[in-house]
């Protein structure tokens, strides 16, 4: 059977900018099996493969996949594949904002796509979390050692570092300077040596509130033992986690705040994600996420019966 699929840069406006997604939009017929061999080929962070149980439906399935297994959720693909759909006709955009249920294993997403001139423009989606946040962290000495930083480089004025789980435990670190964030390297045996393991934390979110870009309020980054060392993989799926490390501030007045966060540069892969979230000092917490894409690529490829 031979498929079409697209490949979209996420989180930006910018080709060759952002996130790589590669989206499938009608991928009936596909086994699990065959999904799974299909993403490792593209080799891409996530391949996303779309399933229409009813034309007439508002309502899509779903399914995507890393290059090692099928994942329950992940923010980028959720932004790729209402694009794509979009883009290539499958989605009408018949008013300035139309809605899209996505149904993922972890759950259903709402998606609404903002359209401009018919065309996709601007997509976001909702989602209702609640954290798990340990305010037990390693030492100063020791997180300067496993970041390769110095410790008066540690933000202890507005920001305290904080164990935060959505589902996936980030150990939350605050920084007073972008170029911090950028010149970081993870030391695999420092982190070993401290009590860092004893927090669960399997990644390292590292930011700082300072950016050299105007269209974005925080810079981020992930590192960890998985990661390599010259890597700066998307964020998408750890903006729970950073929205509900912001509200557990006491200085967070209930409200909604809006905000950009931007991974990466010019010479890596930029990418800037819009994050709204509606802090009521409940214990689910409102967020939206939103970004732009632009298209890569389109192609067809043969997929041999199994």
């Amino acid at each position: 059977m031979k498929y079409n699929y697209y490949i979209a840069d996420v989180f930006t406006k910018q080709i060759f900018s952002g996130a790589q997604i590669a989206v499938f939009p009608n991928a009936e017929g596909l086994s699990q099996t065959q999904m799974q061999l299909v993403a490792r080929e593209l080799n891409l962070s996530e391949t996303v493969f779309v399933f229409h149980p009813n034309k007439q439906s508002t309502m899509r399935v779903m399914r995507i996949f890393s290059p090692l297994t099928e994942l329950d959720f992940a923010g980028h693909p959720v932004i790729a594949t209402a694009f794509v759909l979009a883009s290539c006709g499958e989605l009408r955009l018949d008013a300035p904002t139309t809605s899209i249920i996505f149904q993922q294993p972890a759950g259903a997403v709402e998606v609404n796509v903002t359209a401009d001139n018919a065309k996709p423009d601007f997509i976001q989606f909702t989602r209702k979390v609640s954290s798990i946040i340990d305010r037990f962290a390693p030492s100063d000495d020791e997180l300067a050692r496993f970041l390769s930083i110095e410790v008066s480089e540690l933000d202890h004025k507005k920001y305290s570092t904080r164990l935060v789980s959505c589902g996936l435990p980030y150990l939350v670190v605050p920084v007073w300077q972008y170029e911090t964030v950028r010149n970081a390297k993870f030391n695999d045996a420092a982190w070993n040596q401290s009590s860092a393991p004893q927090t669960a934390a399997q990644e390292i979110l590292l930011f700082s509130p300072k950016t050299p870009f105007t269209d974005s309020d925080f810079n981020v980054r992930l590192l960890g033992s998985q990661i390599g060392a010259y890597e700066d993989p998307p964020v998408g799926n750890a903006m729970p986690a950073f929205a509900s490390y912001l509200c557990s501030f006491d200085f967070m007045q209930k409200g909604t705040y809006t905000f950009a966060v931007d991974r990466g540069d010019n010479q890596h892969r930029r990418s800037v994600l819009n994050l709204e979230m509606d802090y009521k000092g409940e214990k689910l917490l409102t967020i939206r996420v939103g970004g732009s894409a632009v298209m890569v690529a389109e192609g067809v490829m043969t997929v041999p019966d199994l």
